[in-house]
């Protein structure tokens, strides 16, 4: 059987879409903290961390004042992905709380359930950064966009 062509934009419909940049922006509700999402077809790398890391700097998402911003990395057709988080969201939740995530994202890639792991994974982590970077309405704003970027 014949795997049909598809163009990273179109490996979600846009209903799918809008439920990932759905998830972002109400997980960012009640946080300082930013969630980006990429998503391509190939890693460069063995290690998707280390291509998430790439991403990562290139987003310019260490900018944050807090450092704590969190990349939710995707390559399709390698089936490989990532999450990343900067300093200040990686000292308060740790290893074992990406790994969690990991996992999660992973047994619903397993069901093809590709937006709805991408999307339960965003409200998780939005989770987590509410509890360590509360929301303050004098003095946040949205210091990155909240759209999927599609690479390569």
């Amino acid at each position: 059987m014949k795997i049909p062509f598809f163009r990273r934009k179109d490996f979600f419909s846009d209903a799918e879409k809008r439920q990932i940049v759905t998830a972002i922006a109400e997980a960012e509700k009640c946080t300082s903290g930013e969630i980006r999402v990429y998503v391509e077809s190939r890693c460069r790398y063995v290690d998707p961390l280390d291509r998430a890391a790439e991403i990562f700097t290139g987003l310019k998402m260490e900018e944050t004042a807090a450092r704590n911003a969190v990349l939710l990395y995707v390559a399709l057709k390698d089936r490989q992905l990532a999450i990343l988080g900067d300093k200040g969201i990686h000292e308060k939740v740790g290893s074992a709380f990406w790994n969690k995530e990991v996992q999660l994202i992973l047994s619903q890639f397993n069901k093809s359930n590709y937006a709805e792991g991408i999307a339960r994974v965003v409200g998780e982590v939005g989770e987590a950064l509410r509890t360590h970077f509360p929301y303050d309405k004098d003095t946040d704003t949205n210091e990155l966009p909240d759209d999927i970027v599609f690479g390569k």
